[in-house]
């Protein structure tokens, strides 16, 4: 009885939740697209949502805060990750400052600023000195930064999150990746509110799989 009033409580919420929890409000192949070969995720736990993304994007500058709101009030089963892309020669320095600056702990200084320097002003920091150099203006050691950014981990990581990237087929940022099966963009979904409806239900689709 217990057990059962859990799993009522847990449905209820995810229902809450996702807003649109109809099969008949969200359709794959028009609103988001299913994956015909998943790709991985970063834990076989709870359900991932994946922000593949890139510094330099407009669009993803413009969608930077309603995906920090959805974030924010996203359930504990959640596990939100942000995946730079590689989908031009010119974004691969970010992609490496990214792990860079994560594997440093030092993120969290430099997200916000990195995005409304790239994308928002669109300064010309595509080299590891010109951002060493940016970063440093935020308490960073540049140093360590450089270290980092050519550090065989920080490839390894860019690497993976482009194996993860192309495995999705994703073309364009910002794109959504829900738990390696399904990919939403602000095309199929028609807006970027939209796009974080149709993550709403296929998460909580991928929870209700999961119970």
């Amino acid at each position: 009885m217990i057990r059962t009033l859990s799993l009522i409580v847990t449905m209820a919420a995810s229902l809450a939740f996702s807003g649109f929890a109809s099969a008949d409000a969200w359709q794959n192949g028009v609103h988001y697209r299913t994956l015909t070969t998943p790709v991985s995720t970063a834990s076989e736990e709870g359900v991932e949502v994946a922000e593949v993304f890139w510094y330099g994007c407009p669009h993803c500058y413009n969608f930077k805060p309603l995906s920090e709101a959805w974030e924010e009030k996203a359930p504990d089963y959640v596990n939100y990750v942000r995946l730079p892309a590689v989908l031009g020669e010119s974004w691969a320095p970010h992609a490496f400052a990214f792990y860079a600056l994560e594997s440093m702990g030092e993120l969290d200084k430099v997200h916000d600023a990195l995005f409304e320097a790239l994308a928002g002003e669109r300064r010309p920091l595509n080299s590891a000195e010109s951002l060493a150099d940016f970063v440093a203006g935020y308490g960073v050691d540049a140093e360590a930064f450089v270290d980092a950014y050519n550090s065989f981990a920080v490839r390894s990581r860019v690497r993976q999150a482009q194996t993860k990237i192309m495995g999705a087929q994703v073309t364009g940022t910002p794109t959504m990746l829900v738990n390696g099966k399904y990919v939403v963009n602000a095309t199929m979904a028609k807006g970027h509110e939209n796009v974080l409806k149709v993550v709403d239900y296929l998460v909580s689709k991928e929870r209700g799989a999961s119970e």
